[in-house]
């Protein structure tokens, strides 16, 4: 996939693990997988990080083989889904350390240019996920109101 702001191609460096049957070496059962979802979800942790919790913690390559669902789903139907999606709350991050640091170097026009950049994708982030019903339509990004979403 091409890159959104810049000419180069890159390819994406994850590869997903091969084969759609259940891995022999797994032991837990697709109820045990859907309690540790929640279990995990219930603790805070996004939808992201509770993948990498289970692929590290407990051998766990992909849920969905599992589940024959996604992580977001599970937390969806337990009603544990967060209000703003995670690619969207980490490009706010981004965004807020960007304007952090543009403060204590106000001439780095480097950072400057990340901001518009950054602040770009997320408006086309918002978009898309506003047509989907995934955020509310009144939803507004503001950088100054953002910090609430940083933690």
């Amino acid at each position: 996939m091409a890159r959104m702001h810049g000419g180069a191609h890159g390819k994406s460096g994850s590869k997903k693990p091969y084969g759609k049957e259940g891995h022999v070496w797994l032991t837990l059962k697709p109820k045990e997988v859907e309690m540790l979802v929640v279990k995990l979800a219930k603790e805070g942790h996004s939808s992201s990080k509770i993948g990498l919790i289970l692929r590290d913690n407990y051998g766990i390559p992909d849920v969905r083989v599992i589940l024959k669902k996604r992580i977001t789903e599970v937390m969806a139907a337990k009603k544990l889904r967060h209000e703003l999606p995670d690619d969207l709350l980490g490009l706010i991050r981004k965004d807020l350390a960007l304007h952090k640091h543009r403060e204590m170097h106000p001439q780095d026009f480097a950072a400057k240019r990340g901001v518009l950049l950054t602040e770009s994708k997320i408006h086309r982030l918002l978009k898309y996920y506003k047509r989907t019903g995934r955020v509310a339509e009144s939803w507004a990004y503001d950088p100054e109101k953002a910090g609430m979403y940083a933690g």
